[in-house]
């Protein structure tokens, strides 16, 4: 039985464009993401004799802080407690969409080459007449 060179390099392209699919197909269950950090605080209060100062276990809080980047200034929103916890869920989401993105970027990157080598394989083999 002899094997055909090309036959490994098509089931490399196969196997990329499965995996991409598979990707794409994460991109469906995307839910509502936003861009930059949050972070639930305890702060101390102004007043020195206030327990918050020796024992941080009575710090005051916790308050919700969402903290982002725009027009390359640091904008920082106070969240209520019911934002808070949405909003970092929605951070998550931003940073597995930012993951899915470029693992998407790479795979497609070796397809590209995947591709590109079979074509010149191809062409090399069956030269057209001019």
């Amino acid at each position: 039985m002899t094997r055909r060179p090309n036959s490994s390099r098509a089931l490399a392209v196969d196997r990329y464009a499965q995996r991409f699919l598979q990707l794409k197909n994460e991109l469906q269950n995307v839910e509502y993401f936003c861009k930059g950090t949050v972070l639930e605080r305890r702060m101390k209060c102004g007043q020195p004799t206030c327990a918050c100062h020796t024992d941080p276990a009575k710090r005051h809080g916790p308050y919700w802080e969402w903290t982002y980047k725009a027009k390359g200034k640091t904008v920082n929103v106070r969240l209520s407690a019911e934002a808070g916890p949405l909003f970092k869920t929605a951070s998550r989401q931003h940073r597995k969409i930012k993951s899915l993105l470029a693992r998407l970027e790479r795979l497609s990157q070796n397809a590209l080459k995947a591709l590109a080598k079979a074509k010149t394989t191809e062409s090399a083999k069956n030269p057209s007449p001019t």
